[in-house]
């Protein structure tokens, strides 16, 4: 395969990684909002759980091709500390937040009729109310104003990034490794939604927030979505992409270099063994030549 083609194929599989999150997130979160009785409002976790298995199955579907990073704030956080081609960075954010948007698209012209009832039956409208906007992208929750969510999406944002970090890192005896570690990190998407996800819908993501958004502004919502009350919108972009490097640096500098075989490998047979451009979760058997395929969390 030749690298222009291979190239194509990360950017599309980084585009359908969060097409997928987004039919899926934005899916339970159009049966969590539009219906009365919902399905979940006393059900919480199996919003979470959606939104994590998203995550997963995106991760099965194209892992193999990108990585999944499915998130510019991993794009950036790997490329910081992991290696991955800052050519790259851009282009694979461009695809992500295009995800975003034709994901958001999908799930619109899937429930078009039921937010065009809701909104009037509550005498709501897209432009003026925001009517059924949280079905795509997010807000800050009761109490919570636009600084606090900015501290809050950070926060957040780092965890994940640590965790992924965790959950991929070669040296990390205790972590899952190879394929079981897609349902860890949809595991961990959904626990972060399920401890803070009321405070603003847990973006932490700027494709998964910024995508749909797009598509809103488009699709009526106008004002409503971008730049939306407060000038809201750029906090799901500005703040994950602050928090995610921060959480990936605690983890780098924090736990990694006391990893067992990290004190016995030189800076020689690293080099030589690993390969820095390659995607974060695609594996193989590291004591197999290099022709096989590459070692485990070649960006760690």
């Amino acid at each position: 395969m030749s690298e222009n083609k291979r190239y194509l194929g990360e950017l599309l599989a980084e585009f359908f990684a969060v097409a997928i999150i987004i039919l899926f997130g934005d899916g339970v979160a159009a049966m969590y909002s539009l219906y009365d009785p919902s399905p979940y409002k006393t059900a919480y976790w199996g919003v979470c759980i959606v939104w994590g298995l998203a995550v997963t199955v995106a991760i099965y579907a194209t892992g193999a091709v990108s990585g999944t990073h499915a998130n510019p704030a991993v794009t950036l956080s790997l490329a910081l500390f992991r290696g991955f081609s800052w050519k790259k960075v851009v282009p694979y954010m461009g695809a992500q937040v295009l995800g975003g948007l034709a994901g958001a698209a999908l799930v619109y012209s899937l429930y078009v009729p039921v937010i065009d009832h809701y909104n009037a039956a509550h005498g709501l409208t897209r432009a003026l109310d925001g009517g059924s906007a949280g079905v795509f992208f997010t807000h800050p929750g009761d109490f919570i104003s636009v600084a606090h969510a900015f501290w809050d999406e950070a926060v957040l944002t780092g965890i994940l990034v640590f965790g992924i970090f965790a959950v991929t890192c070669q040296y990390n005896t205790q972590a899952p490794q190879a394929n079981s570690g897609a349902l860890i990190i949809g595991l961990l998407v959904a626990i972060i939604g399920a401890s803070a996800g009321y405070l603003e819908a847990w973006a932490i993501n700027p494709a998964r927030d910024f995508g749909p958004r797009l598509f809103c502004f488009f699709a009526g919502w106008g004002q409503a979505a971008i730049p939306a009350p407060s000038n809201y919108w750029w906090v799901p972009i500005a703040a994950p992409m602050v928090g995610g490097p921060i959480g990936a640096a605690i983890y780098q500098y924090g736990l990694r270099p006391f990893m067992p075989r990290v004190s016995v490998v030189t800076t020689s047979s690293v080099s030589e063994a690993l390969n820095m451009s390659e995607p974060v979760l695609v594996v193989s058997n590291p004591s197999m030549p290099a022709s096989t395929g590459p070692v485990i969390d070649k960006v760690s």
